[in-house]
C-alpha cells in the first residue's frame, strides 16, 4: 500500500496518542494536518509559530521515534507554519520551518533556520497599531514600591517572597507567586513593588504589569481583529508577567485557555510570573483545574488584615512622606478604629488633611472622631455570594439547597432571582461565576434574573419590599 501524508501521520497520532495525556494529546495534536509526503520527508501544518515551537520544545523526541517507525531512521520533518502579517493587507501566508530534532540546523545545507521571534514585527497590544518598532512599557507605578511598603505580621511572608523573587526572578521555587488577600491590603502595591526592583536591578528585563481585564479585552480584541497568533506572541517576550486580580479569569474560558498556554511557555522558560488575587487557589470559582495546578506550583502568599503596630507604622510613614506632623494620640485613635484594610487607613488619613487645611482646623480628637465614625458608617463591605445566599434563604425560610435547586416553584424561583440580583450588585464577580455559584446556572441566566428583580421592584410592591428588606439585612 502506498503511504501518503494523511496515512503516514495517523499511524504517528496513533502512537503519540498512547503516550501522552488525553488533554495534551488535543491541544497540541488534534489541530495539525498533514501537507505533504516526499520521500522521508513528511510535511504537517501548525496553526501559529507558537504551536511550532511547544511541539519542538516539548514533543520532539516523541515525534522522531513516530516518524522513524514509519519512515525509517532518516525520516525528517517539516512544519509548515501559519504566519499572520498585520503590517500589510495581505492575506495570512506560511513559512516552511524544518524540525530541528534537537541538532543545530546548518545554513550551508540549504535550509533557513527558524526565525527569531525578537526579530518578528509583532502586534503590540499597548502601542498604537502601525508602530514598527515593539516597545513594552511596563505599566509599573514607581510610587508602589518596597521602601514605602510597611511590613508587619500581617503581611511579613508576601514581602520577603516578593523580594526574593525580585532578587532573582524566575529562579526561586516562588514561580508562580501568588498574592492574595482581602481588599485594601497591599496585593496591588507588592507586585508593582517587585516589578520596579526588577526594572532597578535588571534593567534589560522585559517587565509588564497588567489586570486580568485589561489582558481579558486584548484577547477579545485579537480574537476580532484575527490577530491571536501576535497576542500570544507579543505575551512569549515578556521576562516578567504580573497579572492583577486573577480572579477575574473566572468563566472565562477563551481567555483561561490562552493564558494557560502562555504561563506554560514562560514558566518552561524560566520566565517569572506574579499574580494576585482577592481569594487563595482552593477557593476561585470557575477557573480551570489545569490552571489553578500551576497557581500552585510556586509560592501562595496571604496577606491578612493589619495588626495594631502595623496599622500605626502605616500612618506614621505616610505622614512623614506626605510632610504632615499629627500628635501620637490621634494617629493611634486612627488606628484603633480602623481595622479592616490599609486603603481605609489612608482615606481617612487624606480626609483629616483635608478637612484640616480647608476649613483652617488644627487635628483635634474631636474632628478626628468625626471623620472616624463618619468614614466607618459609610464604608460599604463587600459581602461573599455565600452570605448572601445565607441571607436570603433565611428572609424567604428555605435552606441554600432548595434556593440552588431546579424547582420551578414561583418563591423561590424569586428568591434565587434576588440572590443572584444582590450577588451582582454587592460582589465584583462575574456573570458565570455567580451563576455557577447559586445552583449552577449560566451567565444568561443570571442576566435574566437582574432584569426581572429591576422590572418586579418597579411594578410590585411587595417584591420592592423583599428587595428593601434585604437591602438593609445585608449592609448593617
Amino acid at each position: 500500500m502506498t503511504k501518503t501524508a494523511s496515512s503516514v501521520w495517523n499511524e504517528c497520532l496513533s502512537f503519540i496518542e498512547d503516550n501522552i495525556k488525553q488533554q495534551a494529546y488535543k491541544t497540541w495534536f488534534e489541530p495539525i494536518k498533514p501537507i505533504k509526503l516526499a520521500g522521508e520527508a513528511l510535511t504537517i501544518q501548525v496553526p501559529s509559530k507558537f504551536f511550532y515551537e511547544w511541539l519542538e520544545e516539548h514533543y520532539i523526541k516523541l515525534l522522531r521515534v513516530a516518524l522513524v517507525k514509519q519512515l525509517g531512521p532518516d525520516a525528517k520533518l517539516i512544519y509548515d507554519v501559519r504566519m499572520e502579517n498585520n503590517y500589510s493587507n495581505s492575506n495570512p501566508h506560511t513559512v516552511k520551518f524544518p524540525s530541528s530534532n534537537r541538532n543545530p540546523i546548518h545554513t550551508s545545507q540549504g535550509v533557513n533556520a527558524p526565525l527569531d521571534l525578537n526579530k518578528r514585527e509583532l502586534k503590540n497590544p499597548f502601542v498604537i497599531p502601525g508602530i514598527q518598532k515593539v516597545k513594552i512599557e511596563s505599566q509599573l507605578n514607581p510610587n508602589y514600591n518596597f521602601e514605602s511598603f510597611v511590613e508587619g505580621d500581617s503581611n511579613r511572608l508576601g514581602r520577603s517572597a516578593g523580594l526574593a523573587v525580585a532578587n532573582k526572578p524566575g529562579g526561586t521555587s516562588f514561580n508562580p507567586l501568588l498574592i492574595y488577600g482581602g481588599v485594601g491590603l497591599g496585593k496591588t502595591h507588592i507586585a508593582h513593588a517587585i516589578g520596579v526592583e526588577i526594572k532597578d536591578k535588571y534593567p534589560d528585563k522585559t517587565v509588564l504589569y497588567i489586570s486580568s481585564e485589561k489582558f481579558t479585552q486584548q484577547y477579545i480584541d485579537s480574537v476580532k481583529g484575527n490577530t491571536r497568533n501576535d497576542f500570544i506572541h507579543f505575551y512569549s517576550m515578556i521576562d516578567v508577567l504580573i497579572i492583577d486580580d486573577v480572579q477575574f479569569l473566572s468563566g472565562k474560558t477563551g481567555t483561561q485557555d490562552v493564558f494557560f498556554h502562555i504561563f506554560n511557555h514562560l514558566h518552561q522558560n524560566g520566565k517569572q510570573v506574579i499574580l494576585t488575587s482577592d481569594k487563595a487557589p482552593v477557593d476561585m470559582q470557575d477557573i480551570e483545574q489545569r490552571l489553578l495546578s500551576r497557581f500552585k506550583w510556586g509560592l501562595s502568599a496571604e496577606l491578612q488584615a493589619p495588626d495594631y503596630e502595623t496599622r500605626v507604622a502605616i500612618l506614621k510613614n505616610k505622614l512623614y512622606r506626605d510632610g504632615v506632623e499629627m500628635p501620637d494620640e490621634i494617629v493611634e485613635y486612627i488606628a484603633k478604629h480602623i481595622k479592616s484594610n490599609v486603603r481605609e487607613l489612608e482615606g481617612v488619613l487624606i480626609s483629616m488633611i483635608a478637612q484640616a487645611s480647608f476649613n483652617r482646623k488644627e487635628f483635634t480628637l474631636l474632628l478626628t472622631k468625626q471623620i472616624v465614625d463618619k468614614f466607618v458608617k459609610n464604608t460599604k463591605r463587600e459581602v461573599s455570594i455565600d452570605y448572601i445566599q445565607k441571607i436570603v434563604s433565611n428572609y424567604f425560610e428555605i435552606d441554600v439547597n432548595t434556593l440552588q435547586s431546579k424547582t420551578r416553584k414561583r418563591h423561590i424561583v424569586q428568591a434565587r432571582q434576588l440572590a443572584m440580583y444582590f450577588a451582582k450588585r454587592m460582589t465584583k464577580a462575574s456573570l458565570a461565576s455567580i451563576g455557577s455559584q447559586i445552583g449552577k446556572r449560566d451567565h444568561a441566566t443570571v442576566l435574566h434574573a437582574c432584569k426581572t428583580v429591576d422590572n418586579l421592584t418597579e411594578t410590585d410592591k411587595q417584591f420592592k419590599k423583599y428587595v428593601d428588606d434585604i437591602t438593609k439585612k445585608l449592609t448593617f
